[in-house]
């Protein structure tokens, strides 16, 4: 009875064909709650904070630090662990501190991704235990098979390629069935070279266009543009 269910709703749908995935992807910061909540602001803050209590520097240094760390290493932790040689989980402990009131649960959001066959993965460079909190307040903890978080990659920041191929043989599944969706888009570039599709959510968010430099996205490394993401997952066939 399920199959049938399935196939009657994407025989209903007219949007992209979506039936070959089997591995479903998402970035969790400004893809599966709206930019515009500006949580990332508390997050970016708190960065800034720690690198100032850690070195000492005023909030105009160490912002420049921060900055600098998160466009040459990948991330403001990676930085951190590379040249101050910190331990990561006072780190995360202190910049994920933060408050999740501004985010209301999606319900559209949540019956797309209910309906998603397959599995469904969340592929951050945050901490897991952010992950959980965010999801929980979302309303979509029971949704994810699994979350990959900055300590499942081996602190190898997205756009590493490495991490997307750790994550791929962590989910079991062949590259020609895995699917992307993020608001960074350099970082599709290594998910395309590795035959996944590729999902840009464009929010028009600062906090997506910040970061390292490489590798540079161009149009071939996107299958698909979109602006709303439960809009965009209710209207694909699958």
């Amino acid at each position: 009875m399920r199959t049938v269910e399935m196939n009657a709703k994407s025989a209903q749908r007219t949007g992209p064909d979506f039936r070959h995935v089997g591995a479903w992807i998402f970035d969790l910061d400004n893809t599966l709650y709206p930019a515009d909540s500006d949580l990332f602001v508390q997050v970016d803050a708190r960065m800034t904070a720690f690198v100032q209590d850690l070195l000492g520097l005023d909030f105009e240094s160490a912002r420049a630090v921060q900055k600098a760390y998160y466009r040459d290493h990948g991330t403001t932790l990676n930085g951190l662990m590379k040249i101050n040689g910190i331990d990561p989980e006072d780190f995360l402990a202190s910049v994920h501190d933060i408050d999740l009131s501004v985010l209301e649960p999606d319900p559209a959001l949540a019956s797309a991704l209910a309906l998603l066959p397959g599995k469904r993965f969340v592929f951050t460079n945050g901490c897991r235990n952010h992950a959980e909190r965010v999801l929980t307040r979302l309303k979509l903890n029971s949704l994810f098979d699994e979350i990959w978080d900055i300590r499942t990659i081996g602190y190898r920041p997205k756009p590493d390629e490495r991490s997307y191929r750790a994550v791929l043989a962590k989910s079991g599944v062949a590259t020609e069935k895995s699917a992307m969706f993020e608001d960074v888009a350099r970082n599709l570039v290594p998910a395309h070279a590795l035959g996944w599709t590729t999902v840009w959510l464009r929010n028009g968010s600062a906090w997506s266009k910040q970061g390292p430099e490489y590798p540079v996205i161009g149009p071939e490394h996107i299958h698909h543009v979109i602006e709303d993401l439960p809009q965009f997952l209710h209207s694909i066939r699958i």
